[in-house]
């Protein structure tokens, strides 16, 4: 019991550091207890192959804690909720959810703290079964915390430069399977506009990852950045460094120097276009990031390339264009900023509505992959009705040897995560029928593909939701899902299920 209370409570320290600092007090508080019962039945919540698929019923019971602060030194979301699941056939189980972010400002314009928490049911391998649903049990997922807490300095000193320190302290894992932690101190100096239009920024990092490999590794870092304007709204710019680490690559030591040079194009306040190309000791690299924002509309697409690890993936906030595009556009309706976080909050949460990484599977493992990663996305927000698309695909390719997963995978897996291919599609809509009742639907397709291997998998969801709000704090919602998986290797299934739920604020 001792292990399991510290493991919830870990992921809350860093949150609760920035709730401890002195400014909070003067911040605007609002603390919903809030209740969840839902009751489904599935005819395969184990999502087995249709020779051993039984039908089963599920009961949910989750009571929860939603807490935001607003104030002029201190901003903190944070939702929690413990999930037990008793199953007519299966034994119970226990989950908690957990997705926490803040900011703190304990000296003004100098100290500056951030903190992140998360407690999630993620898919371990992009292979096999893909749980879509809480109540699914496919064998194929894990709970996964995180933590990460990054105080830093931050002034701006007249004539010369803005500077940043940054320390960042960085926790994750999944019990046994997967742990791992780092810390990074990061310096940052950006100049000032000079005549002409031009200005310079240069950034030193050092990181030490550790339990991530049979040994920590080093990470390090130097660029100098310029940037000139060659018209009003269009600007060149150009970095050049060097960079090395220490992990066991396969070919090569992975470092040296790298450069890259692009253009960024800012045609008006709400659109934006970045393009680079550059060289790193891993091959040539190149970005793009396109934002448009209109009335009712927002676009983007993306680009990027780096060396990752699946615990820095873990650490990423999750999507946030979604809720920034509706914070904006529902300014006008909802003034007060907490009302309109929680309004969005609510509305994400029983549309289902996702980013634009919806299908790529973040896949446990210890090794440094090179990443290559493109999204699209679009998001459509009328009065009643709000439609999301997202397209995406993400390429892996190991930078170490496969045996560093040993741990995690069979001898016949090892080598099916070493290079792979994800592309995921899904559409969401949400429709505000009336005051009280709204419809979502949503789809989504994916295909992951072991480039080694062959081996290629294909799966796909389909969910319809009705919800509605019988009183001010009590609503009730249903709704109906179908997935399915298939695969060259076997061990494809369906499923379907069923859902009734009261949610409950007090």
């Amino acid at each position: 019991m001792v292990t399991t209370t510290s493991r919830l409570l870990a992921p809350l320290a860093a949150l609760a550091a920035l709730a401890c600092c002195w400014p909070a007090a003067a911040a605007e508080w609002r603390v919903t207890p809030t209740l969840r019962l839902r009751e489904g039945y599935s005819d395969n919540l184990a999502l087995a192959p249709p020779a051993r698929a039984r039908a089963e019923f599920s009961s949910e019971i989750a009571p929860g804690l939603a807490v935001q602060a607003q104030g002029p030194r201190l901003r903190l979301t944070l939702d929690y909720s413990l999930q037990r699941l008793d199953y007519s056939r299966s034994p119970s189980r226990l989950n908690h959810q957990l997705a926490a972010v803040g900011h703190a400002e304990p000296l003004t314009d100098w100290l500056f703290v951030d903190g992140q928490a998360s407690i999630s049911q993620q898919n371990v391998s992009a292979f096999g079964p893909q749980q879509s649903d809480p109540a699914q049990f496919g064998g194929n997922s894990s709970t996964v915390r995180s933590i990460s807490l990054s105080p830093y300095l931050k002034h701006h000193f007249r004539g010369l430069a803005d500077a940043e320190l940054r320390h960042t302290y960085q926790a994750s894992g999944s019990g046994a399977l997967l742990r791992g932690r780092s810390q990074q101190t990061a310096l940052r100096l950006v100049g000032e506009r000079r005549a002409g239009g031009w200005n310079w920024e240069a950034a030193l990092n050092r990181r030490r990852d550790d339990g991530a490999g049979p040994a920590p590794v080093a990470m390090r870092d130097a660029t100098l950045t310029l940037r000139l304007a060659l018209l009003p709204r269009l600007s060149w710019f150009a970095s050049a460094g060097w960079e090395g680490s220490d992990y066991q690559a396969l070919e090569g030591a992975p470092g040296g120097r790298h450069w890259s040079s692009g253009l960024s194009w800012t045609p008006s306040s709400r659109g934006s276009v970045a393009a680079s190309v550059g060289r790193r000791y891993f091959g040539n690299t190149y970005s793009l990031d396109v934002q448009q924002q209109m009335r009712h509309l927002f676009l983007g697409l993306s680009y990027s390339e780096d060396i990752t690890t699946s615990q820095q993936q873990f650490q990423r906030l999750p999507p946030a264009e979604l809720g920034n595009f509706l914070y904006q556009l529902w300014a006008g309706r909802i003034p007060d900023p907490l009302l309109r976080i929680q309004v969005i909050n609510a509305f994400l949460r029983y549309a289902q509505l996702q980013g634009p990484n919806a299908g790529n599977v973040n896949y446990f493992s210890h090794n440094y992959f090179l990443q290559k990663q493109w999204n699209l996305s679009a998001l459509h927000a009328m009065p009643k009705s709000t439609l999301a698309l997202g397209l995406s695909g993400t390429r892996r390719d190991a930078q170490t040897r496969s045996a560093i997963d040993s741990p995690l995978l069979g001898p016949g897996e090892l080598g099916q995560q070493e290079r792979t291919r994800q592309t995921g599609l899904h559409a969401g809509w949400a429709w505000r029928m009336s005051a009280r009742n709204n419809l979502n639907v949503n789809a989504g397709y994916a295909i992951a593909t072991a480039l080694d291997t062959g081996r290629r998998d294909r799966s796909g969801t389909l969910a319809l939701g009705l919800s509605r709000q019988l009183r001010p704090k009590l609503g009730a919602s249903v709704d109906l899902r179908h997935s399915w998986h298939s695969s060259n290797a076997g061990g494809g299934y369906r499923e379907n299920g069923a859902a009734a739920a009261l949610s409950i604020l007090f």
